[in-house]
């Protein structure tokens, strides 16, 4: 450096470290990874932002900037990118990563693309509940089998009283052992072993106070033991193998179709499908229990349980006053709980679209108040070919189907005082008027299965019209 430096073009500073000015005109995008000179260069700073770059990276970036709600979404994603502080100086013109980001984020249209449909986890298992609401049908078979070995006159009111108290127990130990099975398998199965025998004795000594003795409390015996049976079997869902244990007296309806039976193959077909019930029960208990149990399990208290039970002798005694004027319709409402269940999950599958498609409380009332209507129209609609080719009232059967159905949906959100509530007092003016003659006389029952259906519509879209229950 202590000789003469030639300044000459084209002379020996082309070979050494160079200072000069970048030559003006229209600015150039050059790539993220390297500069556009092979040279060092010092430039004089651009004058305002490069809106064609600007404009050129809110294009190329639009899908993933439409969606952000403020413009440090934006910035995050330009970092994401590996946009570094000198490059948004030097190509675009902005003097940091927020100036950018907000410059896109005005840039760019607000944009709020649907997320993609959830599957429904309410959807119901079709073939389960047609098969549980046959299954609820299936045992009342036994009655016309073993006909002639029983008074229907004497001892109906036996069999009636025995019924109602397992059908009410049934329903509370259900509920309790759902309870039990959040904790485990094992804890569920032990509620069940406790009280499925505890009910069936309760129920046979109902029905042997009732009968005085005699060989129908041994009928008696039998039916509160096969429901015991029965109820821990759909509690631990093996209805297959109770549809299996049932086979014989289903081929003893199927031939009485044709020929009669002697009084032993009557008396012993439904024996055999009891017998095989407690078998296939005892073996699905025994799995149950050998599932090692849950640490720390805590016991539900038992008055969570009571509504429940409350429910199901008040849906008993609402039925039988019902199969006392129409035998057949009581086989109908029976076979109708599986098309209700499988109801009942499309209610909560339909009520979280609803969730979803709503903006404002209104709107999701409004079309919760739709959902349920839908669901009651299609529950009691299939009922009303039914009842007509029975010879059942539709004024009775199609109120009474609804009521049932929308107390099981409050009691399936835990809303289970109202619904039991609602329906003891319909149970109790409507079997004090039927027996005792009391205003309005015939029309009681229908009345109070009416109002009752009313009554739980307007709690179930009180309770169930809010986003909170179903989110």
């Amino acid at each position: 450096m202590s000789g003469p430096m030639s300044l000459e073009p084209g002379g020996a500073e082309q070979d050494s470290l160079a200072l000069r000015l970048a030559a003006p005109g229209p600015p150039r995008r050059r790539p993220r990874w390297a500069l556009d000179d092979t040279t060092l260069a010092v430039r004089l700073p651009r004058q305002g932002p490069d809106e064609e770059a600007v404009s050129a990276l809110a294009a190329e970036l639009a899908d993933r900037v439409g969606p952000a709600v403020h413009p440090y979404e934006v910035a995050a994603l330009l970092e994401a990118e590996g946009l570094s502080a000198s490059v948004i100086k030097e190509r675009y013109g902005h003097p940091n990563l927020f100036s950018l980001a907000s410059a896109l984020y005005d840039r760019v249209p607000r944009t709020f693309p649907e997320p993609a449909p959830a599957a429904d986890p309410w959807r119901p298992d079709t073939v389960r509940c047609l098969l549980r609401g046959a299954l609820f049908a299936l045992p009342g078979l036994a009655y016309p089998l073993t006909a002639p070995l029983w008074d229907a006159g004497r001892h109906t009111a036996v069999l009636v009283v025995a019924g109602l108290i397992s059908w009410a127990w049934g329903q509370a130990l259900g509920h309790r052992a759902h309870l039990r099975m959040t904790a485990g398998r094992r804890e569920a199965g032990r509620t069940l072993l406790v009280g499925a025998p505890l009910g069936a004795v309760v129920a046979t000594a109902a029905a042997a106070l009732s009968a005085g003795g005699g060989p129908v409390t041994l009928v008696a015996a039998g039916q509160s033991v096969y429901l015991a049976a029965a109820g821990v079997l759909l509690v631990l869902g093996r209805e297959r193998l109770l549809l299996a244990a049932l086979t014989p007296l289903i081929a003893g309806a199927a031939v009485l179709l044709r020929w009669d039976l002697d009084p032993s193959s009557r008396a012993a077909l439904p024996l055999l499908a009891l017998l095989a019930t407690l078998a296939v029960t005892g073996h699905a208990l025994h799995t149950a229990l050998a599932v090692p149990p849950a640490p720390a399990a805590v016991r539900p208290r038992l008055l969570r349980s009571l509504p429940y039970g409350l429910f199901g002798l008040a849906a008993g005694v609402l039925v039988l006053l019902e199969g006392h004027e129409e035998p057949y319709a009581v086989i109908v409402l029976t076979v109708s709980m599986g098309p209700a269940e499988w109801l009942l999950y499309r209610f909560r599958g339909l009520s979280v679209a609803a969730l979803r498609a709503t903006a404002t409380p209104a709107a999701f009332l409004l079309r919760s108040a739709g959902v349920l209507a839908l669901c009651l129209f299609a529950h009691v609609l299939p009922l009303l070919p039914a009842a007509l080719l029975t010879g059942a009232d539709p004024a009775v059967l199609l109120p009474l189907a609804a009521a049932l159905w929308t107390a099981l949906l409050l009691q399936a959100f835990g809303a289970a005082w109202p619904s039991a509530a609602i329906c003891l007092a319909a149970a109790a003016y409507a079997s004090a008027a039927t027996l005792s003659g009391l205003p309005p006389g015939p029309a009681a029952l229908p009345l109070c299965c009416g109002a009752a259906a009313l009554c739980l519509a307007v709690c179930a879209l009180w309770t169930l019209g809010r986003p909170a229950p179903h989110a």
